[in-house]
């Protein structure tokens, strides 16, 4: 039996590897869970009854000296964590993982969706001392590329593949109707790295959307910024781990969140994301160009937003469209779960299969 450390950097990262945790610990397994601050992280995994370690309660400033000075002290603090616990592996999606794994000379797994050039700090800080490197065949890691495990999935479907995630219509009911027609907005922060510069919902695009969507039935705003008071009455509060089933029934999502348009995505539901990473991300482009679940408007284009926004609306039969083109999306991949969990658990003998057959993934669907 091995002893797996997870950083957890991201609400993300607990619903990637949520799944494969319980596997884990099923099989006999020692998991152990360290995370940060950061939105409702903690909140999910206390809701899921995991135990873990809060290695920055105090959580740190969003100025880029804040950045590092947070980034440092995880490092010290995994790196003092481990010297004592002694972990066979680390993984998560994390710079201060690979940091601590080359000093200690453990095995990082760095699991990331995101090509370098949208996040090229991390990639640089990470991926040079990490021992694999799993990605989306679509998604492109610079010139680490050639170290990269390439899956043919996406992280969100480790959790919203239907071998591990049905809609449940009753979640929603604690709530408000699933016969009224709905729809989620969500505001990201957009305040990480490699969110400098970047634009997305500004407080008169968000109004315009509200008055676009209110004739069509009820709006829900979920925000990881401080919401305006204007916009406080739709405010969507919920348990964060009913999310997804509350987004399952959505009639469209709306957002500046990368992540949440993603999920959308998977469960068929129609998805349009407004910020300045349009056409950058290869996950999203996938999901645009090939699948044609979900829509990426740039933030100089509020037209266009507005334009899609009605055409959508105004499409007939628009849930049945979108969840035949979820179909046939899913046909194409595998259970990123299933396979995440034989990866970490064989490591390191999953990594030279891998590289000799890619297709033995094949066997995860």
């Amino acid at each position: 039996m091995k002893k797996l450390l997870i950083y957890l950097g991201h609400p993300a990262h607990f619903h990637l590897y949520k799944n494969a945790i319980a596997n884990w610990q099923e099989k006999g397994h020692k998991v152990i869970i360290l995370i940060k601050k950061k939105d409702v992280l903690e909140n999910l995994l206390q809701a899921a009854g995991l135990d873990y370690i809060n290695i920055l309660k105090e959580g740190r400033k969003d100025s880029f000296a804040g950045m590092f000075l947070g980034m440092a002290k995880r490092t010290v603090r995994i790196l003092n964590y481990c010297r004592k616990n002694k972990p066979d592996i680390l993984t998560g999606t994390s710079v201060e993982n690979s940091f601590v794994g080359k000093i200690l000379h453990i095995p990082v797994v760095n699991i990331n969706e995101d090509d370098a050039a949208v996040v090229p700090l991390y990639a640089k800080l990470s991926y040079p001392y990490a021992d694999a490197i799993l990605n989306p065949r679509v998604c492109n890691s610079g010139k680490w590329d050639k170290k990269a495990i390439k899956y043919e999935s996406y992280q969100k479907l480790a959790y919203l593949h239907p071998n591990h995630f049905t809609p449940d219509r009753s979640v929603v009911e604690k709530y408000f109707s699933v016969e009224n027609p709905y729809f989620i907005i969500r505001f990201a922060k957009l305040n990480a790295h490699h969110d400098n510069g970047m634009r997305g919902i500004s407080t008169p695009v968000a109004e315009k959307l509200i008055a676009i969507l209110k004739k069509y039935g009820n709006i829900y705003i979920s925000s990881e910024r401080e919401l305006e008071p204007q916009f406080e009455k739709y405010r969507l509060n919920i348990n964060p781990l009913d999310i997804h089933h509350i987004m399952a029934f959505a009639a469209l999502y709306l957002g500046d969140s990368q992540s949440m348009s993603v999920e959308a995505a998977m469960l068929g539901v129609p998805s349009v994301r407004f910020n300045d990473f349009a056409d950058k991300i290869g996950v999203l482009e996938e999901l645009e160009y090939t699948y044609n679940l979900t829509f990426g408007i740039k933030s100089s284009e509020p037209q266009k937003l507005y334009q899609t926004v009605e055409n959508l609306l105004n499409t007939k039969n628009l849930r049945e469209v979108f969840q035949i083109r979820r179909q046939r999306m899913l046909a194409d991949k595998i259970d990123v779960t299933a396979f995440l969990t034989w990866f970490i658990e064989n490591y390191p003998e999953s990594k030279r299969i891998m590289r000799e057959n890619p297709d033995y993934q094949y066997n995860f669907k």
